[in-house]
């Protein structure tokens, strides 16, 4: 049976009430495929456009995004985050990689928080650089971690995933 569907198959949310409050993690992650005219854009692994500085502005917004994800998504439970970190990063390949983790102590996970942060940290990078080229690409959104709660998950990461070789 779904967690989100009632005994009568109607959509509701999770009763947590009765967990156990344990720390929990999540790690995800979203590659950005830019095209050439971007990827020549950038100094130093840094991108200025019109609006401002890329990566720092991506990563403010995906912050804000995960703290409001139980606004986006409708059965998630609204929870404060005790920690929330992005990570982006231009990939020896040309792709930028964007890594969010999430942390609570709470009786629900934080997988949402993670993959929402990572998607709107995403979004913003194509926002930002869409005067340039509508030729981008989100990739690749993958939770690759999770800790607490029932069970723990890791997801096998390749060699392009690490960002090593696309």
């Amino acid at each position: 049976m779904l967690s989100h569907v009632d005994a009568g198959n109607q959509p509701t949310m999770v009763d947590v009430s009765g967990k156990a409050v344990t720390q929990r993690t999540a790690h995800a992650r979203v590659r950005v495929i830019l095209p050439p005219v971007i990827r020549a854009a950038f100094v130093d692994g840094e991108l200025r456009t019109p609006k401002g500085p890329v990566f720092q502005t991506a990563i403010i917004a995906g912050t804000m995004a995960a703290k409001r994800t139980h606004e986006l998504i409708p059965f998630c439970h609204p929870i404060g985050l005790d920690a929330c970190r992005l990570e982006i990063v231009l990939a020896a390949d040309g792709d930028v990689v964007i890594d969010c983790t999430t942390r609570v102590e709470h009786r629900t996970g934080v997988e949402m928080e993670a993959l929402t942060g990572a998607s709107v940290a995403a979004l913003t990078i194509y926002d930002m650089c869409k005067a340039l080229s509508h030729d981008i690409l989100i990739t690749d959104l993958r939770l690759i971690s999770k800790t607490g709660g029932k069970s723990d998950f890791g997801a096998t990461v390749t060699a392009q995933e690490q960002g090593t070789s696309r």
